[in-house]
């Protein structure tokens, strides 16, 4: 499997906003679903948002309208009006087979994907 590598995580405080990136361009030219958990400590990891196949686009409600995720050749999440809450690794995720279509329901996504980088913490404080 390719790798994916993510980018652009650091600290800020509550309000700011950050923009990481994914290379992730094989899953992306394939076809793939692609996404963006996060796993806050000592929390399960958590579908922050995914881009379907068809290019339909899911957010978990907790981000709706603060968070916008879009790809080119590579992934990307911008991420506006951070709150403490959101302090987590963030992981880009994909489905290398190209089966997935999208998720209705994003709390069944990470179980799902079968590809992951590495992650970029982010950390927000008040």
């Amino acid at each position: 499997q390719v790798p994916l590598v993510e980018s652009g995580g650091g600290s800020v405080q509550a309000g700011g906003s950050l923009t990481l990136s994914c290379k992730a361009s094989a899953y992306i030219e394939y076809g793939s679903y692609v996404a963006w958990v996060r796993q806050a400590p000592g929390k399960e990891r958590e579908g922050v948002a995914g881009i379907g196949r068809d290019g339909r686009i899911t957010y978990a409600p907790s981000v709706a309208g603060r968070f916008t995720i879009s790809k080119d050749k590579d992934l990307h999440l911008q991420m506006n009006n951070l709150k403490p809450e959101d302090t987590a690794m963030y992981y880009c995720a994909a489905d290398s087979t190209a089966r997935i279509l999208w998720f209705e329901n994003i709390e069944n996504m990470p179980t799902a994907l079968d590809t992951w980088g590495q992650g970029t913490l982010v950390t927000v404080s008040s």
